[in-house]
Parts: C-alpha cells; sequence; structure tokens
C-alpha cells in the first residue's frame, strides 16, 4: 500500500524520504555515527555545558514542588511574564504577557504551527539560503511554495577567511504578490551571519509593500559576539506584522528542555494557538518557570555566557586556520563553516561521511542545508559547532592537524 499525505510530501520536500523511505535528519545521523565510531561530535549543535545555576535549580525546586503536570496550553503565567519583560528590557518592546505571547515546545514548535497556521497552498514563504532545514518542510506540509535567496559566501582579501552577505537587491527580487511570509533567520543557523540594518530594512520595506507576515527565528539572540542582535520588530512599521520566535535551548545550554516562545498581536497568536493546541497542547510544566528565572537573570550573565563561547569559537576557528582549512568567524550562534578545498575536497557531503573514520570528527556537510539541486553551492563546506568544551575542541584540532598533514 502505497502511503501518502501531507507529511510524506514534506518530508521528501526536506529530504528526509529517499524512494519512499524515512530517512533520518542529518543531525540525528550525525549524532548516530559518532556514537558508533567514538569520533568527537562537531556536527549536532547541543552544548556540552550545564545551564546556569539559578535556572537548573529552578527546575529541580518546581520538580519537587509538584508542577508535573500540564501546565496551561498558553504557557504558565510566570513565563509569560517573564518574556514580556525580556522583551521589554533588551529591545523596548512592548508584548502583552496575557495575549501576546505563546510558550511552545521548542522554536521548532513555534516556526511549524505559524507556518501552518497563516500559510494557504500556493502561498510563497521567504528563506534565506542556506536554511535551518525544518523550513523547508513546515512550508511544504503547509502546501506552500518555497523560495530562497542565496547567501555569498567568498574570501576577505586581507585575512582569507571566509565571510557571507546577502544581496540587498536579491532580497527585493524575492518578493512578489504571491508572497504570504518571509522567515527571517538571524542570528543565522548555519553560517553565525547577523543581517545588517540594509537587509533588514529591506525585508519590513517589502514586507509592507507586499502585505507579507515576517516571522523571526531568533534563538541565538543572546550568543552574539560583537554588535547586539537586533530583533526585525524593533524597526518602524514591523512589529504589527511580525511573529518573533526564539527559546530557551541554546542560550540557557538547557536544549532538551524544549521551552520556545513567540510573540506577536493578539489576532496573530490566537491563530498560531489554533493549530498548536493540536500539535502538543502543552509541555515542560516544571521547566517553564526555571525558563523564567533564567530570563529575569542581570544582563551581565548572559553577556558572561556569551563571551565564554566566544573563546571556544575562536579557539576552534584559530585552530582550524592553522591546519589549513579556510574559515569564517561568525558573528554569533554555535558554529562555523570550514572549507576543506586547501586539502583537495571537493565534496564537503561525502567528506563529511568519511571524516568519522578517517579523523575520528564529526561535522555537517553544508550541502544539508540548501534545498535539492543547490547543494552543489556549498562545495567543500563544513559547518562544526563549537559550543563544546574545550577539552573536546583542543582534541578535534589535535585529531583534525593528524588527518590533515599528510594532504597539505
Amino acid at each position: 500500500m502505497e502511503i501518502t499525505g501531507p507529511w510524506t510530501r514534506a518530508a521528501a520536500a526536506a529530504g528526509l524520504l529517499r524512494d519512499g523511505v524515512a530517512r533520518p535528519t542529518v543531525f540525528a545521523r550525525s549524532s548516530a555515527r559518532a556514537a558508533e565510531l567514538g569520533a568527537l561530535n562537531l556536527g549536532q549543535g547541543f552544548p556540552d555545558d550545564q545551564p546556569p545555576p539559578p535556572v537548573a535549580e529552578a527546575a529541580i525546586a518546581a520538580i519537587r514542588a509538584g508542577r508535573n503536570q500540564y501546565p496551561p496550553g498558553t504557557g504558565e503565567p510566570v513565563l509569560r511574564e517573564a518574556i514580556a519583560a525580556h522583551q521589554a528590557q533588551w529591545y523596548g518592546l512592548g508584548v502583552d504577557p496575557a495575549r501576546e505571547v505563546l510558550v511552545t515546545t521548542g522554536a521548532t514548535e513555534a516556526l511549524a504551527a505559524t507556518v501552518l497556521a497563516l500559510v494557504a497552498p500556493g502561498e510563497e514563504v521567504i528563506t534565506l539560503e542556506p536554511f535551518y532545514d525544518e523550513y523547508a518542510a513546515v512550508i511544504a506540509l503547509a502546501g506552500g511554495v518555497h523560495r530562497t535567496v542565496p547567501l555569498s559566501i567568498g574570501l576577505d582579501a586581507t585575512t582569507g577567511d571566509l565571510v557571507m552577505d546577502v544581496d540587498a537587491a536579491d532580497l527585493r527580487a524575492a518578493f512578489s504578490e504571491r508572497t504570504r511570509m518571509v522567515l527571517v533567520n538571524t542570528p543565522h543557523n548555519p553560517t553565525g551571519l547577523m543581517l545588517g540594518a540594509e537587509a533588514l530594512q529591506v525585508i519590513v520595506d517589502e514586507a509592507v509593500r507586499h502585505d507579507a507576515l515576517i516571522v523571526t527565528d531568533e534563538v541565538y539572540e543572546h550568543l552574539t559576539f560583537g554588535p547586539a542582535h537586533r530583533p526585525i520588530a524593533t524597526l518602524p512599521g514591523a512589529q504589527d506584522r511580525t511573529v518573533s520566535i526564539s527559546s530557551a535551548g541554546k542560550t540557557f545550554s538547557v536544549t532538551g528542555w524544549k521551552i520556545g516562545w513567540l510573540t506577536a498581536r493578539p489576532e496573530l497568536v490566537t491563530a498560531i494557538t489554533g493549530v498548536k493546541q493540536w500539535l502538543t497542547y502543552s509541555s515542560g510544566a516544571p521547566f517553564q518557570p526555571a525558563v523564567a528565572v533564567g530570563l529575569r537573570m542581570p544582563a551581565s550573565t548572559f553577556h558572561d555566557l556569551a563571551a565564554d563561547l566566544r573563546a571556544r569559537r575562536d579557539l576552534l576557528t584559530d585552530g582550524l586556520r592553522e591546519i589549513g582549512f579556510r574559515v569564517s568567524v561568525p558573528a554569533a550562534g554555535y558554529f562555523t563553516v570550514a572549507d576543506a578545498s586547501p586539502f583537495g575536497e571537493t565534496d564537503a557531503e561525502a567528506l563529511a561521511d568519511r571524516l568519522p573514520e578517517e579523523a575520528g570528527v564529526v561535522g555537517i556537510p553544508l550541502s544539508a542545508f540548501y534545498r535539492e539541486g543547490h547543494a552543489g553551492e556549498a562545495g567543500s563546506y563544513l559547518r562544526l559547532a563549537f559550543c563544546k568544551s574545550r577539552s573536546t575542541i583542543e582534541q578535534a584540532l589535535e585529531r583534525l592537524e593528524a588527518w590533515a598533514a599528510p594532504r597539505r
């Protein structure tokens, strides 16, 4: 019996089905490969760190206090209030915690529920490319049409490092009368790019011109290594048409807790809630008050978390550069992009398959973040995570040096 339906079409669009057979995501495959071979996992973006002590202790206290049953479907009031206060403190955004905040099972569910609620079959959704792989799946699941704007990847003439950017003209050209939504991921996964003021303004201007919605994926908002993150909702004319999405997982090193949220105008939150309630209804009861504690921590704590991660970024990028890779120096996030072409490598997907055995290190080919038929644009680029312990990064560099030495 042939099984077809919206999910199978979405899975095929995201590369999760081949010849009708379910295929795990590249992240699941890479982590399984690391476990199988005892390789160091610089592939999947989960940190080695523990959450800040106040956050962990608040979760333990909530469990012991019996907060283990269904929380409200829209989220615990204490967390919704903390999210609203966070948006006001950090960005000057006024948000009604009762009507304009929805707590979700991670940013993944927030993105899925938003696209499913607000995109009709045949409507177009714009993303950057490369893009986080969920985007293609949920757009296809909604019956939408995925349009992409390519990031350019070049070399800095002075340093020789990889540099990424997006062309404002390409952004403008992606919009049309069929555009329903633009999904903005900044800070960007997988490259660590932070969109500049010109690109953000173009997105807002074109969204207003075409009466399109803006959806943001801001999960790395506090993990920036230079200029602070600027949410697109802060731009004039943007907040009324923007769904802003974030989560606790990356900032507080609690990716397994799956506590995310979105903020938007009440009519958008109501529509999204109508889908979300049939996905998980609610989750993470003892973790929600713990995340509320985290969001109310002093700004200095957030700055310290980012500074610690920046030091590990520098450890990995400096080490890769010394080995002979060309590298990006990301402005934010968990990942750097490494170009293996100096070692004669032209196919990052093939290299990623071999590297766990040849070097004992797992990375993700950048091609995993491109649409079918566009993977060739990713060439010899690997995405490597630096959200790992210093000892893990140092061991990975030692192994990569041993792998690279005979190839230089």
